[in-house]
């Protein structure tokens, strides 16, 4: 077997310029669901009923059902769903005109909540509760506490876990271009289906998607000793 190495090369460039979608979907996925997963997360620390029992219900459904599924959901039966009953009540709205990577960002945002909501919340119960006890007996409100004293030590802890979740959600949105979602993956197979290279695009997907969670890695690591010091500087302040 020989390998039109000519056209790995020109495909690797090509499969570059997916990169930006990748990254956004990424980057829109984790903004996303920060605030709702956090909120996830303290819900099910003080056992807020009912909404304890929605979130656990929601994760296990999210984490117990592969993503494939989850797009197929999302892109393909609720879309046709919602343009009968628009059609139905005389709407003149078509949601099959809707840019497909809008899609990407629900199905992914939707995933990607339901794990970072168990990294934070292990994240959480591994700061002391005396540490809130003590922020709130010198006059903070829960608020001031959490925000000065409770996230900035769990965000070290949870930072490893976090990086895993960002590498596996940037392999994960390989999968958009069932949305017909022009990634890197779609821009790869198409050039791919001309000549029937596709070993050599897929070795080409291989490269990038390897640099891509490399450098998420070596990010993710001064992420962490950025917040190990300034964790431990305002440890060290708050002892003087």
């Amino acid at each position: 077997m020989e390998l039109d190495v000519k056209f790995m090369i020109e495909t690797f460039f090509q499969a570059l310029s997916g990169i930006p979608v990748t990254l956004s979907i990424t980057a829109v996925a984790l903004i996303i669901s920060t605030p709702v997963a956090f909120f996830m997360a303290v819900s099910k620390i003080y056992n807020i009923k009912i909404i304890k029992q929605l979130v656990s219900a929601y994760v296990s459904f999210i984490r117990g059902t592969p993503v494939v599924l989850q797009i197929l959901i999302i892109y393909s039966l609720l879309p046709s769903l919602f343009n009968s009953i628009a059609k139905g009540i005389g709407w003149n709205i078509n949601v099959f005109d809707i840019n497909p990577i809008i899609y990407a960002y629900i199905v992914f945002s939707i995933n990607t909540c339901a794990g970072l909501s168990e990294i934070f919340r292990s994240a959480l119960l591994t700061v002391n509760k005396g540490q809130l006890e003590a922020a709130l007996s010198i006059g903070m409100s829960a608020v001031q506490a959490y925000v000065r004293i409770i996230i900035p030590q769990a965000l070290v802890t949870a930072i490893p876990n976090i990086c895993n979740l960002t590498i596996n959600l940037i392999k994960g949105t390989s999968l958009a271009f069932m949305m017909t979602v022009k990634d890197i993956t779609a821009i790869a197979k198409i050039a791919a289906s001309y000549g029937y290279n596709y070993i050599e695009a897929y070795l080409d997907i291989l490269f990038i998607y390897i640099i891509l969670c490399s450098l998420i890695q070596l990010l993710f690591q001064c992420l962490k000793r950025f917040g190990s010091y300034k964790t431990l500087a305002g440890t060290t302040a708050g002892t003087k």
